[in-house]
């Protein structure tokens, strides 16, 4: 009796990884009077606290205190404050779940 031999697969391999769309800035956050403001933000206290608490290598993001989209200021320095990506992520996080009333 001859050996059993397997069919080939009708299906294409599977791709192991799949890429990630590229992340597209909002142009806001390309405006000069943003990167004035960013640049100017980065000599307050508020950016050295941020940089302490950072992890080896975490780059720091000046956030919106009060989201764009929820009506806060834009360009009001007030509205700002500097996290670190960590914090920025839970932060994100909470607004998602606040915005869908699961918070």
């Amino acid at each position: 009796m001859g050996k059993l031999t397997r069919a080939p697969s009708r299906c294409a391999p599977a791709p192991s990884r799949v890429a990630a769309a590229p992340k597209r800035v909002e142009p806001f956050y390309r405006s000069k009077g943003w990167l004035a403001l960013r640049r100017a933000r980065m000599l307050d206290a508020d950016y050295f606290a941020a940089k302490e608490r950072a992890k080896e290598g975490e780059r720091l993001i000046l956030d919106h205190v009060v989201e764009r989209k929820d009506g806060g200021a834009p360009l009001d320095p007030a509205n700002t404050q500097w996290l670190t990506f960590s914090e920025r992520q839970a932060k994100t996080e909470r607004e998602k779940r606040r915005r869908s009333g699961l918070a």
